[in-house]
C-alpha cells in the first residue's frame, strides 16, 4: 500500500534509519539550522498520514478452465463452432489439454470457457497467449488465458504513522536553489551533535506543493 502526503511549500521530511533520532528530534521540537549563512529556526513536527488500505489479494488458477477470447466471427451454427472449439483444443499434437468437458461459447462477445476433463490439462496454456484456431481450412490466432478466480481477504482500513520521518516546518526561503538547501538541511540533521543521525531519504520543497508516497 502506498500513501500519498501533501508536502507544501518551505516544508521537508526527513527519514531516518533509526526510529528513535527521529522521536528524540521531535521532542524536542525547535531547531536552529544554517542555511545561506544565516541561523533559521525550523519546527519539527509528527504527522499522520491519510487513512490507508490493508488487504490480501488471493488468485487461484484453475487448472481445467481456460479463457478464449477474440474468436472469429464466422457464418456457422453456434453449435457447430462449439464443436471446432472442442476438436481445437482437443487435439494433442497441437499442444493441446486433452479430452473437453465443457465449451461455454457466447457469440456476441467471441470468447468461450473450455472446461478439460484431466486436471492440470491447462498448464501447457500459461505462458500461451496466442493459439491457432484451424476452421474451414483457415487458421486464425485466438486468445488463451487461464481461468482464476480473485477474492480479497483480511480487508482493512487504518492510519499510518511514519515513527522514522519527521516533518520541517517554517523553512525560511533563501537565494539558494531547492538542492543546495536540502543538502544543508541533510547535513545539520546528520550530525550526532544536533541530535540527529543517519538518514535514509529526504525531500524538500521551496515553491508549490508536492505529493510523496510512503511505503509500508
Amino acid at each position: 500500500t502506498k500513501i500519498p502526503f501533501r508536502l507544501n511549500q518551505n516544508q521537508a521530511l526527513l527519514t531516518f534509519e533509526d526510529e528513535e533520532v527521529a522521536q528524540r528530534l521531535i521532542k524536542m521540537g525547535k531547531h536552529t539550522v544554517k542555511l545561506d549563512n544565516k541561523a533559521a529556526d525550523v519546527r519539527v513536527k509528527p504527522f499522520t498520514l491519510d487513512m490507508g488500505i490493508k488487504f490480501e489479494l488471493h488468485v487461484t488458477i484453475s487448472g481445467k478452465k481456460i479463457n478464449v477470447s477474440e474468436i472469429p466471427e464466422l457464418s456457422i451454427p453456434e453449435d457447430w463452432m462449439r464443436d471446432k472449439l472442442e476438436l481445437n483444443f482437443y487435439k494433442s499434437e497441437q499442444g493441446g489439454g486433452g479430452a473437453v468437458e465443457n465449451v461455454n461459447y457466447d457469440k456476441q462477445s467471441r470468447t468461450a470457457v473450455i472446461t478439460f476433463l484431466r486436471p492440470g490439462a491447462t498448464n501447457v496454456f500459461v505462458r500461451c497467449t496466442k493459439y491457432p484456431f484451424a476452421v474451414n481450412g483457415r487458421c486464425y490466432r485466438v486468445s488463451v488465458s487461464p481461468k482464476t478466480d480473485v477474492h480479497f481477504e483480511k480487508f482493512q482500513l487504518y492510519c499510518g504513522i511514519s515513527k522514522k520521518t519527521i516533518l520541517l516546518k517554517g523553512i525560511q526561503e533563501t537565494e539558494d536553489d531547492e538542492e543546495s538547501v536540502q543538502d544543508m538541511i541533510e547535513i545539520h540533521f546528520q550530525k550526532p551533535s544536533n541530535s540527529g543521525g543517519e538518514i535514509e531519504k529526504i525531500k524538500y520543497v521551496s515553491k508549490g506543493a508536492t505529493w510523496v508516497c510512503f511505503e509500508e
